[in-house]
């Protein structure tokens, strides 16, 4: 069996998921049946139908029909609407000839040719099914996938002269106070509904909200009414006690004002002196709070009831918002990828008004509000396919840290990149590092990030050690020593021949043997130095080699 077949295997042993579909064909699966499958494959997230599997996972094989597997393609586009182009690859697995057809997402809704529309979803109990895919889930679908702006719909059932015009006096004073479009403020009230997008002219000739001018707007009765998912809600705990338990379902502005200032209550700052400045150091960054916060009202789905929650307690502050991410976007894009919204118009609208980052690269701001004051990076790991959440954690702050930022800043006279802030972050609490895995972190190619490595060494921020692939990089003894931490930095930089034969033999330890390309992973050697290390090693009798030159190993 080769390896592509022994993954294959396991993968059918995992048993069905979202992606993965199992269909019995011992009886010869009817075409409806088959097409239907593929389509709430293609709905959801894609993925492989196994044709020839039992839904427990056995292998049983196709049925004669199903033997010659060249016309299924063809059979699945001719039944689908649009076509779906899908690959099938014929297999033979533990003796039986099965079918893996695989299925590419679609970026549009399809149904069978005999009109049905399905898609995938999880049960209870973590196994998949399809469910009908309902008219009212078509916005959310396509806004998920960028396809349609939902912010810019129209609400006809609501006139213009209905709405709240006290919140058009919000918005002015919106824009004042947080440097928002300063030509927005001299238009009159009916030009700033159509300047930002807050107005339409429906059919009867009168001017109408879209459901963001609605979440600006509009009263707490017509949001509850036209827009039942908009829901804000503000807790506080400590330990299990609930000191604080708000929801609001006003618009957003006043939303945010109110939820804003019981944050800014519970913000506490304590002060350092650098060179001829006195620099705040709070407990949460109000600025990447903003940013946060904005970015859950703005992205959040609003087809979907759920509330947006602001969390505050022992661990810290948490902010999540019912939709998961646009299409595109993913944990391991997050710092890079192309700014996009669920909702694109009411996300124009906040930033116009100043409240959100006007590049798009508010992301950017969250990630410099935790890092800067040696904190810990803000965890988006608990989001979900349906909820973006992120938790920014109680830490105590590093003011020699923060105060080699300000003084490098001062001397650059701008603010520090957030690459640079996150490989300084990562090299204060992993010591070392290497290009490969701070590429990860900054989430660019190592291209990008060694010359972002090479101004932080001419800065004399961080130290290289070593040369080619097993170069790595440490804070600077200038660093460590603004810190009073030189016997840190004596520890990282001058003893690496010790420390390096001590994770060998721990490694050997542990795994019984180790590799030169084990070696080069684990020091953060190349090749060439891997290789005198260990042959330093043997000569002294400490490692024993076996094996030819291609396939060598070593033991104690």
């Amino acid at each position: 069996m080769d390896e592509t077949q022994a993954q294959l295997i396991t993968l059918i042993q995992q048993g069905e998921s979202l992606t993965v579909e199992f269909k019995r064909d011992v009886d010869c699966l009817p075409d409806k049946e088959l097409v239907a499958a593929v389509v709430a494959l293609a709905n959801t997230e894609g993925g492989d139908l196994f044709l020839g599997v039992d839904d427990d996972g056995t292998i049983t094989g196709l049925h004669a029909k199903h033997q010659n597997t060249t016309g299924l393609p063809a059979l699945i586009a001719n039944k689908t609407i649009p076509s779906i182009a899908v690959r099938v690859e014929p297999l033979t697995l533990n003796g039986q000839r099965i079918a893996r057809i695989q299925v590419p997402k679609s970026r549009q809704l399809v149904s069978t040719s005999d009109g049905l529309l399905q898609r995938r979803r999880l049960k209870i109990d973590g196994t998949p099914e399809a469910v009908p895919f309902y008219p009212h889930e078509f916005i959310q679908r396509q806004s998920s996938l960028a396809l349609m702006d939902p912010s810019a719909l129209p609400i006809e059932a609501i006139p213009m002269d209905e709405l709240d015009a006290l919140q058009r006096l919000r918005i002015r004073n919106a824009i004042k106070k947080y440097g928002g479009d300063q030509s927005l403020l001299p238009l009159a009230d009916e030009e700033l509904d159509g300047a930002l997008g807050l107005a339409v002219k429906g059919p009867d000739g009168r001017l109408h909200p879209t459901i963001a001018g609605l979440l600006l707007l509009g009263n707490e009765r017509q949001l509850r009414q036209h827009l039942p998912a908009h829901e804000v809600a503000f807790q506080v705990l400590r330990g299990t006690d609930v000191l604080v338990n708000e929801f609001y379902r006003k618009p957003l502005l006043e939303t945010f004002d109110e939820i804003d200032l019981l944050f800014r209550a519970r913000v506490e700052e304590e002060e350092i002196e650098i060179g001829l400045f006195r620099v705040p150091i709070p407990n949460f960054d109000r600025r990447a709070f903003r940013e946060a916060f904005v970015n859950a009202l703005v992205h959040r789905d609003y087809s979907t009831l759920g509330a947006v929650h602001v969390r505050l307690d022992d661990e810290g502050l948490s902010i999540s918002n019912p939709g998961g991410f646009v299409e595109g976007v993913n944990l391991d894009n997050l710092l890079v990828a192309i700014p996009k919204s669920r909702n694109p118009l009411l996300a124009d609208i906040i930033k116009r008004i100043g409240l959100a980052e006007r590049t798009g690269r508010g992301i950017d701001r969250i990630f410099e509000g935790m890092l800067r004051y040696g904190r810990p990076a803000p965890d988006y790991s608990l989001s979900s396919p349906h909820t973006v959440s992120v938790q920014m954690r109680i830490a105590t702050a590093d003011t020699e840290f923060l105060r080699m930022i300000v003084q490098q800043e001062e001397r650059d006279g701008s603010p520090l990149p957030i690459d640079s802030l996150i490989i300084l972050s990562q090299l204060r609490t992993q010591r070392r590092s290497n290009t490969q895995v701070l590429s990860k972190a900054v989430q660019k190619p190592e291209s990008s990030v060694r010359g972002t490595l090479e101004k932080l060494v001419e800065a004399g921020l961080i130290e290289a050690h070593g040369s080619g692939k097993g170069r790595s990089y440490t804070l600077s003894a200038k660093v460590y020593q603004g810190a009073g931490q030189k016997a840190a930095y004596v520890r990282q930089a001058g003893f690496d021949a010790i420390q390096q034969e001590q994770m060998v033999h721990r490694f050997i330890e542990k795994h019984g043997k180790i590799t030169r390309s084990d070696v080069m992973e684990l020091c953060f050697l190349d090749g060439p130095q891997a290789y005198r290390l260990l042959r330093r090693l043997t000569k002294q009798g400490v490692l024993q080699k076996h094996g030819d030159k291609k396939a060598s190993f070593y033991t104690h």
